[in-house]
């Protein structure tokens, strides 16, 4: 008895310890990510929230001067209004958006040579974006690449334009970069969620005679509707950030400035450190405020009923019923 008593204590001593170690391994797996990540985020977003009231440089400690810098981000030309320079990028994710998803459709339905495309079309996501950068800079460049492409065409050099230079296509040209380097990401993530769709609809639409159009129509866009709408966040938000094509083709110059090359000009090279964290919080709430602003508008355009089904054919068709049996009854 005594021997049987003195082994269920030992148990849950055991017990008590295993919880206690599994509690501690926890917490020590927890302590140094959770560190690292305090102390290269969070601490650097708190300081550049504090800096953001400062007129200071990297040096100095500066003076404060509340909202001036938040004022003069809205008022100088420089600074808030090259947001509109990212309105080119936003078309142009638009593009690559489209064409992704024309290039996954055309994948998913095994044309010949499929992979072979596929590694063509991803190949430029691998690249750096600086490489990228250094790429377009010398096929744009006046007399390269680009132009001797034409010029073997039949066009005349003097009928070529300065792609750089030429403030009412430069910023196009910048776009087409952007373009050509993520269409092949948007275009696997869309295969992926093709892939996920059940083969049986398919089928069921094969023996019901319908073509490619009308698979992609029925079934397949409202299958990924989801990743085009995550696909579209991504994209809008990365044209408000977009960077490396103006800053390594043309640095900002000639009308090529975006937002963040600005930005970056003023912290570095004009040491105003508090205006440049000022545009960076800014920016930031913009960010916020386009993407509910998306997930409002197609929680709203993709709205569902409880059984996840979309209800506006079935509220169309209960109010069309409804408005003939009226006019029936008169």
């Amino acid at each position: 008895m005594g021997n049987s008593s003195g082994a269920v204590a030992l148990r849950g001593e055991q017990s008590f310890l295993s919880k206690h170690q599994k509690g501690f391994v926890i917490i020590t797996f927890m302590v140094i990510p959770m560190a690292l990540l305090f102390l290269f985020t969070y601490l650097p977003f708190f300081k550049m929230i504090q800096f953001s009231f400062y007129n200071r440089n990297y040096l100095s400690e500066g003076t404060w001067v509340g909202l001036k810098n938040y004022i003069d981000v809205f008022k100088r030309d420089d600074c808030f209004k090259t947001l509109l320079v990212s309105v080119y990028y936003m078309g142009g994710a638009v593009v690559q958006l489209v064409l992704a998803l024309f290039f996954a459709t055309l994948m998913v339905f095994k044309v010949k040579g499929s992979n072979l495309y596929k590694a063509c079309l991803f190949f430029p996501y691998l690249i750096c974006g600086i490489a990228v950068g250094f790429i377009f800079k010398f096929f744009y460049a006046h007399g390269y690449v680009l132009d001797n492409i034409l010029m073997a065409l039949g066009v005349a050099e003097e009928n070529i334009p300065l792609w750089l230079q030429d403030t009412r296509i430069n910023n196009i040209a910048l776009v087409a970069t952007s373009v050509w380097r993520y269409t092949g990401q948007n275009m696997v993530m869309f295969m992926g969620a093709m892939m996920s769709v059940d083969s049986t609809l398919y089928e069921a639409c094969a023996l019901d005679g319908a073509n490619n159009w009308q698979k992609f129509r029925y079934i397949i866009l409202p299958s990924i509707k989801t990743i085009i709408v995550l696909n579209l966040i991504l994209a809008i938000s990365g044209s408000l950030c977009a960077f490396e094509p103006p800053y390594v083709i043309t640095n900002g110059t000639m009308g090529t400035g975006t937002y963040f090359v600005i930005m970056n000009r003023i912290a570095h090279e004009n040491q105003k450190v508090g205006l440049a964290c000022a545009m960076a919080i800014v920016l930031l709430v913009i960010i916020i405020l386009c993407t509910v602003g998306q997930k409002l508008f197609f929680k709203y355009a993709y709205q569902t009923s409880d059984d996840g089904s979309d209800p506006r054919p079935r509220l169309k068709n209960e109010r069309y019923a409804a408005k003939k049996a009226g006019k029936a009854g008169v």
